[in-house]
């Protein structure tokens, strides 16, 4: 019995996570961090900042121009006739274009909503790096997970081989059994390679989303824990409806695809150009001269063709919402789905299935101490426990991946 009570103690460590002597590292900081720091985001927010400064460009009156010269009699040079012929002056000519009254006022709008969507967009950008930080996170988390899990179970199988070739050499049991042992162990070691892969592919991805060296030492992740969370489907769909930045990017672009076009029926209506100048004669008095002119919009067929592609733009935009919304609903409600199957998962795994089949380990070793049962039997009740050990993990690191998917496309914190 002494036997089966040590072979119980490692299975029953299999999948506990060991902690490093280093502060283990957390999701918020890295999402601090990253939000300071990621060079994506920094562009997006910098592109938004340009985009505020164009409304104030676009309601500005067009620079007026200033037109100075002489016109001489007798020689071309300057002063020539002043005073003597009334056609030689010295002078200057100011010019102002005047759109028509709405044009400003409707161009600044039209870049006021490409900020907005501007803003949004960043929203967008400050999301998806957000969500790529957490699942890169969540992914190193769960490899360290499923490797203190194989370590485990590696240590299990190794004591199980050291006893059955102890068996094998009295003649208690078969060759064959320390091949399977070996066999499983082998499998176990090429698990532990692809582990150590992910681990440092993910924090590989994490140095690069932070802007760190691509070789900077990334620290272990907290332990892995089922986050309590709150909500429903309905829950998800009104707060996407709400709050979603991609959503409310494609509204500003509807908003914006309408100013445009009541931008483009202006230009039936003509702009201005007021002129004002003054022109030393000599001795003789000094001439003003003052103008007014209009632009006639008589290429009407420029302006239906701007029109008629003003409108387009506004269906295209409305169109563009729709199928964003669409789009949006069917992945909220698949990562729920998701999401929900996880949950449920762990709850049968944590609760029903690891239980009996730690169950079926101390009883299959009892028996094999009295011969009851073969080896194969043992190891078969072993990989089981192994197995869904590591199915437990892959299926919490899918919960955190659907729960971090529903927190980019709603724009909410789901889990604290």
């Amino acid at each position: 019995m002494r036997f089966a009570a040590y072979m119980l103690a490692f299975a029953s460590a299999a999948g506990a996570i060991a902690q490093d002597a280093a502060r283990p590292l957390t999701v918020n900081e890295l999402v601090t961090e990253a939000l300071h720091a990621n060079p994506e985001i920094l562009a997006a927010q910098k592109r938004y900042e340009a985009a505020r400064q164009r409304p104030a460009q676009e309601r500005a009156l067009p620079d007026p121009t200033l037109s100075l010269g002489w016109n001489a009699s007798g020689n071309p040079l300057p002063g020539a006739g002043l005073g003597v012929d009334p056609t030689s002056n010295i002078g200057g000519m100011a010019t102002q274009e005047i759109p028509y009254p709405g044009k400003l006022r409707l161009r600044a709008e039209v870049a006021a909503r490409e900020a907005d969507a501007e803003a949004h967009q960043y929203r967008t950008v400050e999301l998806s790096v957000i969500a790529r930080v957490k699942a890169a996170f969540y992914r190193l988390q769960h490899a360290y997970a499923m490797g203190d899990v194989l370590a485990s179970n590696q240590d299990v199988l190794r004591t199980l081989l050291r006893v059955t070739e102890a068996r094998y050499s009295v003649g208690k049991t078969a060759q064959a059994d320390v091949f399977r042992a070996q066999t499983q162990l082998t499998l176990i070691e090429t698990r532990l390679a692809q582990i150590d892969r992910e681990r440092r592919s993910r924090a590989a991805e994490l140095n690069a989303l932070l802007n760190h060296a691509p070789t900077a030492p990334v620290a272990r992740p907290s332990d892995p824990h089922i986050m309590p969370v709150m909500f429903t489907l309905d829950d998800l769909l009104a707060a996407a409806a709400r709050r979603a930045p991609v959503l409310a990017r494609d509204q500003k672009m509807i908003e914006r695809a309408e100013t445009a076009l009541s931008l483009a029926r202006k230009d039936y209506y003509p702009d201005f150009a007021v002129n004002g100048g003054y022109y030393y004669m000599g001795s003789m008095r000094p001439m003003y001269m003052f103008r007014a002119d209009i632009k006639l919009p008589i290429r009407l067929g420029k302006t239906h063709a701007e029109v008629a592609e003003r409108t387009q733009q506004v269906s295209e935009a409305k169109h563009s919402y729709e199928a964003t919304a669409r789009d949006l609903e069917y992945r909220i409600q698949d990562d729920f789905a998701a999401a929900e199957t996880a949950h449920k998962l762990l709850e049968l795994y944590s609760k029903t299935v690891m239980p009996q089949a730690r169950l079926a380990v101390e009883s299959s070793l009892s028996a094999y101490q009295t011969g009851g049962i073969d080896f194969a039997s043992v190891l078969a009740n072993q990989v089981a426990v192994f197995d869904y050990e590591m199915n437990y993990h892959e299926q919490m690191q899918e919960y955190h991946l659907a729960v971090t998917r529903l927190e980019e496309m709603t724009g909410m914190e789901l889990t604290k």
